[in-house]
């Protein structure tokens, strides 16, 4: 490639300065000619993007960005990168880029980490049984001092990771300075690999027959649907809590909803089927339920870490180094 090669950003021009603030910015235009005026957002079909486009050699892509089909790379004939400041590409890459040589590089692993910090603060929280304990301190205006409180705290609770994906294995490494007892179930794992993790590997069912918390972490597709259904649920111990911060359609909502109502388990969803849940979906009202809408991941000054992430590939990509955060279209299939 030249020393400065030609670039062009397609995404969401609301995401475009939140990934790339000034300093990232400039770093990103120290390695290529690019233009943060120029966005192929919501297509690109745009003159300017257009002309652009013929003589670019990566494109640095985004939440909003626009499906880069083969129409795209057949007007895109000196593109050699795409760098994707996001998580999955699944939905953005066409089949047919994988046979043209182009390499991907994602920040999917930047973006793993606000939500596995989600889940061990939300494991942290529910351990001490703190959506019971603030709905009764609401409702009484008291509490008594010094008072033991039997069954909860985070000793020794029993942590149900189901996947081992990258925010999974995140999880599993911030669980690992805690007194947990941490179990994995994922049929893509062996014995080896999970001894490696410092976990112990279970089948699903008796993972979470035997889980206080069980924080869900696979990916989703046509075989995940509805992982966590009702027979599942049923599996789960009275009082324990399911946190799901992967795919709303990983769990059976119908199914939630009714193990909620007899308040015989809790969960902490970040995610729902569908989404966002219709205005009177019971679980907004349910005590049980603590629902987020949607923020585990990257939020606020979290994006920014995207930005950076594909600065520091686009880095070692003219540096002519290996990317460290390279697709491999092989794993996409099972990947979230």
């Amino acid at each position: 490639m030249p020393e400065r090669p030609l670039a062009l950003f397609a995404m969401s021009a609301e995401t475009l300065p939140h990934a790339f603030p000034p300093d990232v910015l400039a770093r990103l235009r120290a390695s290529v000619d690019i233009d943060p005026g120029l966005i192929a957002d919501g297509g690109f079909d745009d003159p300017a993007v257009r002309t652009v486009l013929a003589e670019a050699e990566v494109l640095i892509t985004g939440w909003g960005c626009p499906a880069i089909d083969a129409s795209v790379l057949d007007a895109a004939p000196k593109l050699r990168a795409v760098l994707h400041a996001a998580g999955s590409v699944k939905s953005t890459i066409a089949p047919g880029l994988w046979d043209r040589g182009l390499v991907v590089s994602s920040a999917a692993d930047a973006n793993a980490l606000p939500v596995a910090e989600y889940t061990l603060g939300m494991i942290m929280l529910v351990g001490k049984d703190l959506l019971t304990a603030r709905e009764r301190y609401r409702t009484l205006r008291t509490f008594p001092l010094a008072e033991i409180v039997p069954g909860i705290g985070n000793f020794r609770r029993r942590i149900g990771i189901v996947g081992a994906s990258r925010i999974g294995r995140r999880v599993i490494e911030l669980l690992r300075p805690f007194d947990f007892d941490v179990s994995l179930a994922d049929p893509y794992v062996d014995e080896a690999e999970a001894a490696a993790l410092g976990v112990r590997l279970l089948p699903l069912g008796e993972l979470l027959a035997g889980s206080d918390i069980v924080s869900v972490h696979a990916p989703a597709t046509d075989e995940t649907r509805h992982l966590i259904g009702a027979a599942e649920l049923a599996l789960m111990p009275d009082g324990s809590v399911l946190i799901n911060t992967a795919r709303g359609s990983l769990v059976d909502t119908d199914a939630l909803v009714a193990e909620l109502r007899t308040g015989r388990l809790k969960a902490v969803l970040d995610v729902t089927d569908p989404e966002p849940l219709p205005a009177n979906s019971p679980l907004f009202d349910l005590p049980g339920a603590f629902i987020t809408p949607h923020l585990a991941g990257s939020q606020g000054n979290e994006v920014q870490r995207l930005g950076l992430c594909v600065v520091e590939e686009l880095e070692r990509l003219l540096a002519g180094r290996p990317l460290s955060h390279q697709v491999d279209p092989a794993a996409l299939e099972r990947a979230a």
